[in-house]
């Protein structure tokens, strides 16, 4: 989660206004939290919650969740989506989720935006196996974005984050997504010049996989992701959550993103790490 906060607030004064190149501040005073950063933390409410209830419960020890199980989960996500994402409108959203988000109709509406990918790292660290991986991401996903490419995009994300989680090289992580989900036959400086905004899954998750990939290091997956160009804070949301998961987030760099949340953004967060050192 602290990996696509760090990359939404890197790559925020950027969007529209690209920025071709790895040299520059990473926190600035011009950059600020948008709506991956809201989304990610409302996504993470939703499993967060949704995973206290099932152990109340006296089937929580069942192996596999049945279709209850993860219809209770896509209406805690519509809840928690639309109840925290309201207190933020301005914060960026895409005009047709802006449109659901405000309405009294939760209905999906075939969406393929990157909205889907960059709100999904959370499902990655309650998923304990590729299978799990699958159908967390869809649940939470297809409340809103049930097209396949949004689908899609938001499963390959999180497939590439909890392979990283179990020590998965990147070659191996570079395999997985090749052969199941999209070509990776391109490098970021082969496409940088010409590549501009595209907010659909398809012409953006592979780039945004590409840059982790190709980074170095947890800092120069998200200088890579915002020298790519285009939708750079969502590119730099993805890079930076399958990025914090393989290499870990500096802590120089946690306590300064951090800064840049409010107050109940902050409480969202430290509620989502103490959730998950209990588990």
């Amino acid at each position: 989660m602290l990996g696509a906060i760090v990359g939404d607030i890197a790559g925020s004064r950027f969007e529209r206004r690209e920025h071709k190149s790895k040299d520059f501040e990473l926190f600035a005073r011009e950059c600020s939290v948008t709506d991956d950063t809201v989304l990610t933390l409302a996504v993470g409410k939703s499993l967060m919650e949704w995973e206290k209830g099932r152990k109340e419960t006296e089937d929580s020890m069942e192996i596999e969740w049945t279709e209850e199980d993860l219809g209770k989960l896509e209406e805690l996500t519509v809840y928690y989506l639309k109840n925290i994402g309201r207190k933020y409108p301005y914060c960026g959203y895409g005009g047709r989720f802006i449109k659901w988000l405000f309405s009294d109709d939760s209905k999906p509406y075939f969406s393929f935006g990157n909205g889907a990918a960059m709100r999904v790292s959370s499902v990655a660290y309650l998923a304990k196996s590729v299978e799990e991986v699958r159908l967390l991401s869809k649940a939470v996903t297809g409340v809103t974005h049930n097209h396949k490419e949004g689908l899609k995009g938001a499963e390959a994300v999180a497939m590439a984050i909890f392979l990283a989680r179990k020590g998965v090289q990147k070659t191996e992580i570079r395999s997985t997504i090749h052969n199941e989900y999209y070509p990776l036959d391109f490098t970021i400086d082969e496409i940088r010049e010409e590549y501009g905004f595209d907010a659909t899954c398809q012409n953006s998750v592979p780039q945004s996989i590409q840059c982790f990939l190709e980074g170095t290091s947890f800092e120069d997956a998200i200088r890579t992701a915002v020298s790519l160009g285009g939708d750079s804070d969502t590119i730099a949301a993805i890079a930076g959550s399958i990025a914090e998961a393989y290499y870990g987030v500096p802590e120089s760099i946690r306590i300064r993103a951090l800064e840049y949340l409010d107050r109940h953004q902050t409480e969202f967060y430290r509620e989502w790490v103490t959730f998950l050192s209990s588990e």
